[in-house]
């Protein structure tokens, strides 16, 4: 049983010997006053003793009469001593039968409220584990899904950066033929240009000669038209 537990049981038992005290003390006749009664009170089953308070001294002729009246006051009161000792020692059982009886019920009621405590805790203490065993299997789960996940995309990525780096090999090789390309046009389009320059200087010479020989072949026309013009005109006038 726990410490919280054990002094509830005992704050319960002083309570009940303390209620028991008071019950017992309201059941039991008053005891006398010290100056009205000749026996002091008994204090945990001693025996009564009696008050020693100052006698007067007896006449010579009553000393008879006062020694009957001694012996017998002294047992009355030695009967009523012993009356009072019964009723303490039978009070005294009682209370420790209260008592007893009182810490038995206590002590089975805050067992049963223990127990009732004990079990709720436990079945707090098991839906708690339940649910965060749900949590944890979900989370493991998700933890899971994750890994698989983050080793597919590692792959993917793997194989982009290995298409990356070949695209970047043939796109080098692309611009290097470009380049190439480029260089066979520029060489090309030079020569083509010496080349028709050239060629364009070859029929520029060819044209004038040609115009030269075609001046020339018109002016021969022209002479020998306007010399056969002369001769008709010069066989007109003679004949």
């Amino acid at each position: 049983m726990p410490k919280q537990s054990k002094k509830s049981a005992e704050r319960i038992e002083n309570e009940a010997q303390t209620k028991a005290v008071e019950d017992l003390s309201r059941e039991s006749p008053e005891p006398e006053s010290p100056d009205s009664s000749p026996i002091l009170h008994e204090r945990d089953g001693e025996t009564p003793i009696v008050a020693r308070g100052g006698k007067k001294r007896p006449l010579p002729d009553e000393e008879g009469h006062s020694g009957d009246f001694g012996s017998e006051m002294q047992k009355m009161l030695e009967c009523f001593g012993a009356d009072i000792s019964k009723t303490l020692i039978s009070k005294r059982k009682r209370l420790e039968q209260l008592t007893h009886n009182t810490l038995r019920s206590s002590n089975k009621k805050v067992e049963d409220i223990w127990k009732a405590q004990q079990t709720e805790r436990v079945k707090l203490q098991e839906e708690y584990s339940k649910q965060i065993g749900t949590v944890f299997s979900q989370w493991e789960v998700d933890i899971d899904k994750t890994r698989d996940q983050e080793e597919k995309l590692t792959v993917l990525f793997k194989q982009q950066q290995k298409l990356f780096q070949q695209a970047r090999i043939v796109q080098g090789q692309r611009l290097k033929t470009i380049r190439q390309l480029q260089e066979q046009f520029s060489k090309g389009m030079d020569e083509l240009d010496k080349c028709h320059l050239t060629q364009q200087s070859s029929v520029q010479s060819e044209l004038k000669k040609e115009m030269g020989l075609l001046q020339k072949k018109i002016l021969m026309d022209t002479q020998q038209q306007e010399m056969a013009n002369v001769r008709k005109s010069l066989q007109t006038m003679l004949f």
